[in-house]
């Protein structure tokens, strides 16, 4: 999320989703409230260090980790502010362990940390531990939460192809074995003893190796699917996963924002998805972001049932780089886009 108030950021969460709260992230903030910050200062016996190229591991913790550590506990305590006496999901999200390995440096080293096996193993360990730890410390600050716990893995498809570089950016780390890739993602699922999620919005989401893994739920870019991945998304929902589909492309904000400013300060700003007349292009609306995915189930031919039973519409990746009127709008658009999604999967019923 954009910003960096946790209570107002908090409230406006509750305010717009009533129903899926979630702890925000908010990076603006600096190194420590990013992902790779947040997550790394819930790492049990390893310690991290902020360098001019990213995140490092430290020999023992500093300045950096209590820095992230005491934004954690900031956004926990807005959040349990907010939500007191809170009943029903609640989620929660991190980097996962490839991600974080792809990303933070090996100590003393411009390798990352994905190039050594053995500190991968090291890593992926520290995270279950740390995540069983942030999953229980929440559900004592929310006790009436049913807990989601997301891992945010975009690095997951480089990792598995080979496709991460080093920081020089002359070689790249060699691919990884698909049963090591779900063991790693597996361990840190397990450890949360939570409903779990895995967020990728990079192409080529691999539906198969998160499915194998053991998550419960699959959350994508709905713009990246392509027809080659059409087979494993199908098998991913006959299989009966739950689906965070990411059909609302910040563009649409983004332009309708534009618009708002060309109206002038007396101009009435419309909620988002309400339509205009415009002679460039159409206003996109929640009933098109709900189309969206009524055209994909369509063109594979998934019964409607199931769409309505298992989707979740998301944005299509984080809301960090708009503004905070925008991330509202963009939170209201989904309920919108979700509150119409039955009634037209109901038309092809």
């Amino acid at each position: 999320m954009p910003g960096g108030n946790p209570l107002e950021t908090a409230q406006l969460i509750f305010d717009e989703m009533p129903d899926l709260p979630f702890l925000a992230e908010l990076p603006g903030r600096g190194p420590g409230a990013d992902m790779i910050g947040r997550t790394a200062a819930l790492l049990v016996d390893i310690a991290v260090e902020v360098t001019p190229g990213g995140w490092r591991i430290a020999d023992h913790p500093g300045r950096d980790m209590r820095r992230a550590k005491s934004m954690l506990s900031s956004d926990l305590d807005a959040m349990e502010e907010v939500l007191n006496g809170y009943q029903g999901p609640l989620k929660i999200q991190l980097a996962g362990p490839w991600t974080l390995a792809a990303t933070i440096e090996q100590p003393h080293s411009l390798k990352v940390a994905l190039a050594d096996p053995g500190l991968v193993n090291d890593l992926a360990s520290s995270l279950a531990e740390g995540a069983k730890a942030h999953v229980a410390e929440v559900a004592k600050r929310v006790p009436g939460a049913t807990l989601l716990v997301q891992l945010d893995e975009p690095s997951l498809p480089a990792v598995a192809d080979g496709g991460i570089p080093s920081p020089s950016g002359l070689t790249r780390v060699r691919e990884v074995d698909e049963e090591v890739l779900r063991a790693k993602l597996r361990e840190v699922l397990d450890a949360t003893r939570a409903y779990t999620i895995v967020h990728c919005c990079a192409p080529g989401y691999p539906f198969e190796i998160i499915t194998e893994a053991g998550a419960d739920a699959v959350s994508f870019d709905l713009s990246l699917l392509k027809h080659r991945d059409y087979d494993k998304f199908a098998e991913t929902v006959e299989g009966g996963s739950g689906l965070l589909i990411g059909a609302l492309s910040l563009d649409g904000l983004e332009r309708d924002s534009a618009r708002t400013s060309r109206r002038g300060e007396g101009g009435e700003r419309r909620p988002a998805g309400q339509r205009e007349d415009d002679p460039e292009r159409s206003r996109p609306t929640p009933e098109g972001t709900a189309n969206a995915i009524r055209e994909v189930w369509q063109r594979i031919g998934l019964p409607p049932a199931s769409c309505a039973e298992q989707v979740v519409i998301t944005p299509a990746c984080g809301l960090a780089g708009i503004s905070p009127d925008q991330a509202r709008d963009a939170l209201r658009w989904c309920r919108e886009a979700g509150r119409i999604l039955p009634e037209l999967m109901a038309e092809l019923a």
